[in-house]
């Protein structure tokens, strides 16, 4: 069942409940009040015929008791019984004095029987109401012993007319309780489908969504619930596409990750394969043997070199780092060493001047760290003596920035943020030449996250590239010593 249907027999059940509640204690409160009225003037006008009837009483041994009585009754009866009021007189020993007529053919005596006999010495008054033959009567009854023997004098009051109006006044109630229910059913039917109709269209919105249309938005901008619900669709909407997308470049790169592994592969197995065949089918001489094993070796060293490194990366999350404070001199001794004969093999101009501090982290994983980054740079020269290369590291409020700058080819700007990418090369030629695998700088990302740092590259085509690597303050724990 549908929201606006729910709502809809919701609202409708409670309205009815409430009119309903509410009507009949409106009409049971009016019929009790009318009703309570009508008993207290029969009540009233019992006491006054009781108190009349005694005040006219005079006894007379002339005519006796009887005589008495009727002369006393025909005196009162006129003012007492009216408004559809009948008095009975009724002896102590049961017979009827005056009214039995009334009271047969009306079929009262039962229960003005039962109402005199319930009357006693210290109980003088009593009334009751009852449902006789399709009517409602009020019965009163009183003890009177100013007579010789006590006298039993009652009313009986019609109440019919209360109960009837109030039967019509119920089935008015009833007319006008469907006619409101009708009009407020259509109201409360028109007002739950514009209620819900922002709900509706999140819900086909999301439908589209989930077919494909990703672009789509609500456009709701009420400031109600159903607004905040649909801005935050919206947000999630957002989140979706993006985590779609994230997801779908993550996709990509792996297949390319595949297809540039599978290429890195099969250069360097289709030179050893196909030296090893010339050894095996072809009379070599001494001279193309050695070539052939030099170019099987040498390419034997690149797998070797590359099957490292994508183990150094696929393994670097997995194994626990153990931070220990290295000193950077010592990383600039151990670098110094490392680039020298490669600067001096090149013919390029090299410098390594780290500002005397303490990092926090793994010294091998920051020494392969900055010999990646160096080894970049020299990849990215040509050999000549107005090629150089810079590797700076400063303190800087908290901060420990190591920055490496060359002026050698530069990278286009458009494929800077592609740099860490698994074998992304931007000259692929030229870095199989010098015998790089595209490796390199998704290593030194990794290591540079693994140490809570951020990388910063800027480059210009043809003026160089400058590598900022910098860590934070509760990571690197950076300071300065003082010689």
């Amino acid at each position: 069942m549908r929201f606006a249907d729910k709502l809809f027999l919701a609202m409708t059940a409670l309205l009815t409940f409430m009119f309903a509640l509410f009507g009949i204690w409106m009409l049971s409160s009016d019929f009790s009040q009318l009703l309570n009225k009508e008993i207290e003037q029969g009540n009233k006008d019992s006491r006054t015929f009781h108190f009349l009837f005694e005040m006219g009483y005079q006894s007379t041994d002339e005519f006796g008791e009887d005589y008495a009585i009727s002369k006393t009754l025909n005196s009162i009866i006129g003012s007492v019984e009216r408004d559809g009021s009948h008095l009975y007189v009724m002896r102590g020993n049961g017979t009827c004095f005056y009214g039995e007529d009334y009271l047969e053919d009306m079929g009262f005596r039962e229960e003005v029987d039962k109402l005199t006999d319930s009357l006693n010495e210290t109980n003088t008054y009593g009334y009751c109401v009852r449902q006789i033959g399709g009517g409602y009567y009020m019965f009163t009854a009183t003890v009177s012993d100013i007579t010789a023997e006590n006298v039993y004098l009652g009313m009986c009051r019609d109440l019919t007319n209360i109960y009837e109006g109030r039967q019509e006044l119920l089935s008015r109630y009833r007319i006008a309780l469907l006619c409101l229910l009708s009009a407020g059913g259509i109201c409360i039917y028109l007002l739950s489908r514009y209620i819900t109709r922002p709900i509706s269209s999140l819900g086909r919105l999301a439908t589209r969504i989930a077919d494909g249309d990703y672009g789509l938005r609500s456009h709701n901008e009420s400031r109600d619930e159903i607004g905040e619900l649909a801005r935050d669709f919206n947000r999630m909407a957002d989140r979706l596409v993006e985590e779609m997308q994230v997801k779908v470049s993550e996709a990509e790169q792996k297949e390319d990750f595949t297809a540039a592994f599978a290429h890195e592969l099969k250069t360097p197995l289709t030179s050893i394969i196909g030296y090893a065949d010339m050894l095996n089918s072809l009379k070599l001489t001494d001279a193309e043997c050695h070539d052939a094993y030099f170019y099987i070796y040498s390419q034997g060293k690149r797998l070797e070199s590359l099957s490292h490194k994508l183990l150094e990366l696929v393994s670097m999350d997995k194994n626990p780092l153990t931070f220990r404070a290295v000193p950077t001199k010592d990383l600039e001794q151990n670098l110094r060493i490392t680039m020298r004969p490669i600067w001096k093999q090149r013919g390029i101009k090299g410098k390594v001047d780290l500002e005397k501090a303490t990092l926090q982290g793994d010294s091998e994983l920051l020494l392969s760290l900055l010999y990646n980054l160096m080894d970049n740079a020299v990849k990215a020269l040509d050999k000549g003596e107005q090629s150089f290369m810079l590797m700076k590291g400063v303190c800087l409020n908290g901060l420990y920035e190591i920055k490496v700058v060359d002026n050698g080819r530069g990278i286009p700007a458009e494929e800077i943020s592609r740099i860490t990418e698994a074998f992304y090369m931007v000259d692929k030629s030229r870095s199989r030449k010098e015998g790089g695998a595209g490796i390199g700088m998704a290593l030194c990302q990794k290591i540079i996250q693994l140490h809570g740092g951020m990388l910063k590259v800027e480059s210009r085509l043809g003026e160089g590239t400058v590598i900022r690597v910098m860590f934070p303050r509760d990571i690197a724990a950076a300071r300065r010593e003082r010689n």
